[in-house]
């Protein structure tokens, strides 16, 4: 699924902001990766979207060197892999509906997407996902007037109609309170497990990282310094990844939710 080689980012001449020798990660793993602000988890995952080329090392995600394929490899990899965002990146004016019909974007032929013409495959595939997601009493309203929460299941509905073998998640709850946090979550783990699909996720609490990952990536200054299972993840283990920096630990109390 995923296999990364002596990869190193680096924007411009600076020092590189991600360094890995070697990581993998299978079909249908559920991964959270955390470390401090800057520690290069979004840059991860802007690589493995195809978004960032790394300056050497090999980006394999879904049996396509990312690192130096072609435009029209790239794309057919793009379609396969959806990206859900911190900022929910919906369009306010259009409505649930034509949000997550955004999704199907990389389904539908270029000339027909610039229109905003969608097939019957292409609704039936977006009312799934809202009917999965649990908004069907909102389908017509506006992305605008919904809460945050909501709006990152819209979010959710949009990747789930791409239909991805993998979904990338960069600080999906960030945005959120500690209830809506828990609750996408919970949403993300069970799409994930319902499609058989592989799921990575960046997170800024550790603690959601041990309650809804199953394997746990700790990197800082660009390296991997912690990976194994989510529950062999312990107090010291986060004490050496976050070191002095505790302004970026944040303790979350998942019971606090239930």
């Amino acid at each position: 699924m995923i296999q990364l080689e002596h990869i190193e980012v680096a924007y411009g001449r600076e020092r590189p902001v991600l360094a890995l020798e070697s990581l993998r990660i299978a079909p249908g793993e559920r991964v959270a990766i955390i470390g401090p602000s800057g520690a290069g988890k979004s840059t991860l995952l802007r690589c493995l979207k195809g978004f960032v080329r790394p300056r050497r090392g090999k980006v394999e995600v879904l049996g396509v060197n990312l690192a130096c394929s072609g435009q029209s490899a790239r794309r057919a990899v793009n379609q396969r892999v959806a990206l859900i965002y911190q900022q929910f990146r919906l369009v306010p004016r259009l409505s649930v509906l034509e949000n997550t019909l955004c999704g199907r974007l990389g389904h539908t032929h270029r000339w027909r997407s610039l229109f905003g013409w969608f097939t019957p495959e292409d609704t039936r595939a977006a009312w799934a996902a809202i009917i999965e997601v649990g908004l069907t009493k909102k389908v017509h309203q506006r992305a605008d007037t919904l809460s945050g929460g909501e709006q990152q299941r819209v979010a959710v509905a949009r990747a789930v109609a791409q239909e991805p073998e993998l979904i990338l998640a960069d600080e999906p709850v960030s945005s959120l309170d500690p209830a809506w946090a828990a609750d996408v979550l919970e949403l993300l783990t069970t799409v994930q497990s319902h499609h058989h699909a592989t799921l990575v996720m960046t997170l800024h609490q550790p603690e959601l990282a041990r309650g809804f990952a199953q394997r746990v990536i700790g990197l800082r200054a660009g390296h991997i310094v912690w990976d194994g299972p989510a529950g062999d993840l312990t107090d010291d283990n986060l004490q050496a990844l976050y070191g002095s920096d505790q302004s970026n630990y944040v303790p979350f109390r998942h019971d606090a939710t239930a």
